[in-house]
C-alpha cells in the first residue's frame, strides 16, 4: 500500500469560501504567533496572556502549547532530533490551517531547531508568520525551573534536555524579542501588549 508521502494520486479541493472571506467575516487576518525560547522562559504565560488580551478585543485565537500537543497529535514521537522535528512539522502544518482559517494562531513550543523553525514560516504566504523569542537567560530558566525538568536532566535523569545536553538555537531575525530590562523580566500583561501592539500595527487585528 502507497504512503501519503509517496502517492502521486491525490489533489487539492478549492472551496468557494476561502480565507478572505473567512477574514471578512470575522474582521480580522489570519496569521502564526510562534513563540520560541527554553524551557522556563515563559512562552506559555505569555501564549495565555496574549490569548486573553485578544479575546478581551473581540479577536478569535486558539492557542498550540507544546506540551498539550504531545497529549494527542504527537503523542507518538519522542526527544530525539528527528522527532523533535516531526514535532515541530505537524504543529507547523496545523497552525496553517488555523491561520488560513483567519484565526490567529499563538504556538508555544521550545522549537530549538533553526532549521524547523524556518521550514515553518516557510510554509506560509506573505508575512504570516511571526516569530517571538523569548530571549531569557539560562540561569533564570533553570531557577524557575517549575515542572522540575532541570533538576532531573542536571542529574542525568533527562536526557537531550534542550539548554543542558541539547542545543537551542535562537533566532536570528526574528519579528519581536522578549527579554529582561535591567534585569527585571517584563510582565505577562506587558508581554502581550508588545505582541499586540505589533499586530496591530501589521493591520492584523483588522480587516478591509
Amino acid at each position: 500500500m502507497a504512503t501519503l508521502g509517496n502517492s502521486t494520486n491525490i489533489f487539492w479541493h478549492e472551496c468557494p469560501v476561502g480565507k478572505l472571506e473567512r477574514q471578512r467575516l470575522l474582521k480580522q487576518k489570519g496569521c502564526v504567533v510562534w513563540i520560541t525560547g527554553l524551557s522556563g522562559s515563559g512562552k506559555s504565560t505569555l501564549a495565555c496572556s496574549l490569548n486573553r488580551e485578544l479575546y478581551t478585543r473581540g479577536k478569535l485565537s486558539y492557542v498550540l502549547d507544546g506540551d498539550n500537543l504531545r497529549h494527542g497529535l504527537n503523542k507518538d514521537l519522542g526527544f530525539k532530533a528527528e522527532d523533535r522535528t516531526e514535532n515541530i512539522r505537524r504543529v507547523g502544518e496545523v497552525a496553517k490551517l488555523f491561520a488560513d482559517a483567519g484565526l490567529i494562531c499563538i504556538a508555544s513550543l521550545i522549537s530549538p531547531y533553526r532549521k524547523d523553525r524556518d521550514a515553518c514560516r516557510a510554509m506560509l504566504p506573505d508575512d504570516n508568520f511571526i516569530e517571538v523569542f523569548m530571549n531569557m537567560p539560562l540561569e533564570l530558566c533553570e531557577a524557575r525551573d517549575s515542572k522540575g525538568l532541570y533538576k532531573l536532566a542536571r542529574a542525568g535523569k533527562i536526557k537531550g534536555f534542550t539548554g543542558i545536553d541539547d542545543p537551542y538555537e535562537p533566532p536570528l531575525n526574528c519579528e519581536i524579542e522578549i527579554q529582561q530590562k535591567d534585569g527585571v523580566c517584563p510582565t505577562p500583561g506587558d508581554m502581550a501588549g508588545e505582541v499586540v501592539s505589533y499586530l496591530e500595527g501589521k493591520g492584523y487585528l483588522h480587516y478591509q
